[in-house]
């Protein structure tokens, strides 16, 4: 996996942006865990999102400026018809639920099938268990979880964004495999062109519209 997440010098040039999506119930810390990844921060009273915000923070992966473009949207259903722009040009996604209610995991089959349904059959996917603080009110066991993302084939982790645990290391799992990803695709690419053939990839600073390869079953890993 590749290395690095470090802040990025305002002034330097963007090699990627990478969208990544949060997904899942109403009220699971969505925009919490986005708060705490983006700015640092975390609000007791915090009010459900409405409609679609997306922040960004920009990183150094490998010696390379990485923009992550990362959205959040309510839960509730009345706002699924921001779904299919929502989706479009994802190349992340983190599917959250609230380790102390049970619904909002027995939700996430839901979710994932939606997300597939809209994005990228490629896109780096990510399951987190949230608030896990809350450990004392625990609904959803981590094996159950784990069992769940190796079956799915997801990334997993468990996280606090009030204590901020694991947020940190959530998102660069995703944003690393992306990079991972694009970077293969950009070899590929560099080795077509000296075969004389065009590769629109390579030289180029790019928006992924989304990764081209299957991601690597080795690649997959579940930690708790």
């Amino acid at each position: 996996m590749a290395s690095g997440g470090g802040y990025c010098d305002p002034n330097q040039t963007i090699d990627y942006v990478f969208k990544v999506v949060l997904i899942g119930d109403s009220a699971v810390g969505k925009s919490q865990v986005l708060a705490r990844f983006a700015r640092n921060e975390f609000s007791l009273d915090s009010k459900a999102t409405i409609g679609v915000e997306f922040q960004t923070r920009t990183l150094v992966i490998e010696h390379k400026s990485v923009k992550a473009q990362i959205w959040d949207t309510a839960g509730q259903e009345r706002y699924r018809a921001v779904t299919s722009a929502y989706y479009r040009g994802a190349v992340g996604a983190m599917l959250v639920y609230d380790i102390s209610k049970r619904q909002t995991f027995d939700h996430i089959p839901r979710w994932l099938e939606e997300l597939r349904g809209h994005a990228d059959k490629n896109i780096v996917v990510i399951l987190i268990g949230n608030k896990s603080d809350l450990e004392n009110q625990r609904a959803v066991s981590t094996e159950d979880a784990k069992d769940f993302a190796q079956k799915e084939g997801l990334f997993f982790l468990e996280t606090s964004a009030l204590e901020a645990t694991n947020v940190e290391a959530a998102f660069l799992t995703v944003l690393n495999e992306i990079f991972n990803i694009v970077n293969k695709k950009n070899l590929v690419a560099t080795e077509n062109q000296g075969n004389d053939n065009p590769a629109t990839l390579a030289g180029k600073k790019i928006v992924v519209p989304g990764p081209a390869q299957e991601i690597p079953a080795k690649n997959m890993c579940c930690r708790s």
